[in-house]
């Protein structure tokens, strides 16, 4: 299991520094990796109840978990690891009670207790990590982090342009007891997105 290099470049995605300058550079605008949610709502709406309480990993300054609100979801924890993304999502969403934000690595996530969450959406955001140069141990200590604040039961909703073959060993680790699936989604990139759903055993 190495650094994923088959859709990286020489940016290191998983260094705050750069997303803090990248969103000093894009002040103001929003920009969701992927998909936007209309297409990935009948994937989501199939596993996670609106009444769900759901992490956001990664949510920079996208518009996923807006579109999720005003589709009923009532509780997004919404995490980044740039405190620039998170300032200035929070003052956008300030009088919306069903988003919150908090400045965040997903290596470490020790401020949430055991089984906090129903749900995890992941929108490229193990990706990014997947182009670090400490990728392996990046990708460990994520999806550790994951299965530990996962509820008997809850999902974690990994969409990725990573190849699974280049995805599933991280993710099919007996220490997680994931039952995985896996579904094609159409895009007009040149590389194949893929949602992989997670869901704990009962």
């Amino acid at each position: 299991m190495f650094r994923d290099v088959s859709s990286c470049n020489t940016y290191n995605y998983g260094d705050a520094l750069y997303w803090d300058f990248r969103y000093i550079q894009e002040a103001g605008g929003a920009f969701d990796w992927y998909q936007r949610y209309s297409s990935l709502r009948p994937f989501v709406r199939r596993y996670v109840p609106t009444s769900s309480r759901v992490l956001m990993v990664g949510c920079g300054n996208a518009l996923m978990s807006e579109d999720m609100v005003k589709d009923g979801y009532e509780d997004i924890m919404n995490i980044d690891i740039s405190s620039v993304a998170i300032e200035m999502m929070r003052r956008k969403y300030e009088f919306v009670p069903q988003l919150k934000y908090m400045q965040m690595d997903v290596r470490d996530m020790s401020f949430f207790p055991d089984e906090s969450f129903d749900s995890v959406m992941d929108k490229g955001t193990l990706d990014s990590l997947m182009c670090g140069t400490d990728a392996p141990i990046s990708a460990s200590r994520m999806l550790g982090e994951v299965s530990r604040l996962l509820k008997p039961g809850g999902t974690y909703k990994l969409i990725t342009y990573g190849d699974p073959s280049a995805r599933m060993p991280h993710l099919n680790r007996p220490t997680y007891g994931w039952n995985i699936f896996l579904y094609n989604l159409q895009t007009n990139a040149v590389l194949p997105l893929h949602a992989m759903g997670c869901q704990t055993q009962w």
